[in-house]
């Protein structure tokens, strides 16, 4: 599996909101995504999850040309969004229930009890969304986005706002997830990037102002990330 991104471009009129961007991921990799407010990465998410129409520019996922084939390539797409907007009046499995029937999923029952499982939703699948604390509507939006065995998933800040338990049993999802798909996550906190990235991309007003393996950004700098970021985003 290998995601291509090739001189990807949005802009709203006059405004370039993402500059022409080109990088390539490949299978296995969790790949940060870093930027300050207002760089673009949630558009970036947005353009390759194929929810919003590039300026210019192309997105290939294994070979297959996103905005050409777009019900196709949702398929094999995961995409939590930053805002993780769940029905709250639904109880989890309820919630988890309907979503199988959305993607048609075979062995539905069998499915969805290995997600739960797997995000740790046990003690909550009978609880209405609406009473789940933040770190477990960010499982279950995790949960949503991969219910369907996605070759790529998106996470745009998927920890934020979590205590340092739930952080640590995020993360560790996150690096599972790692084993049969393809990660690309945006966040602002820079300790999630060093602790479960093997690479990183970091936006600046638009432009991809660095695409490295965090081992060398870190060797090139010689410095913390927390520098090295400031020194890129300035």
């Amino acid at each position: 599996m290998s995601l291509v991104v090739d001189q990807l471009s949005k802009s709203y009129g006059n405004q370039l909101a993402v500059a022409p961007i080109s990088f390539h991921l490949k299978q296995g990799e969790v790949v940060g995504f870093l930027g300050p407010n207002g760089a673009g990465k949630s558009t970036t998410l947005k353009m390759i999850a194929g929810f919003l129409a590039p300026t210019s520019g192309k997105i290939q996922l294994n070979g297959m040309a996103i905005h050409q084939d777009a019900i196709e390539a949702k398929k094999i797409i995961g995409y939590l969004p930053e805002s993780n907007a769940l029905y709250e009046q639904l109880y989890v499995k309820e919630y988890l229930q309907f979503l199988c029937s959305v993607h048609s999923i075979y062995k539905a029952s069998q499915r969805m009890n290995q997600l739960i499982e797997q995000t740790g939703l046990g003690l909550m699948q009978h609880k209405k969304i609406g009473a789940l604390s933040k770190g477990y509507k960010q499982r279950l939006g995790i949960a949503a986005a991969i219910i369907h065995q996605p070759k790529l998933v998106l996470l745009d800040e998927p920890t934020t706002g979590l205590d340092p338990n739930q952080l640590i049993e995020i993360r560790a999802l996150i690096q599972s997830l790692s084993k049969e798909a393809l990660i690309l996550f945006s966040t602002h906190i820079l300790q999630e990037v060093t602790a479960i990235c093997d690479r990183v991309l970091v936006l600046h007003q638009g432009k991809l102002v660095a695409d490295e393996p965090i081992g060398s950004l870190l060797q090139k700098h010689n410095t913390s990330l927390e520098e090295i970021f400031k020194l890129l985003t300035h």
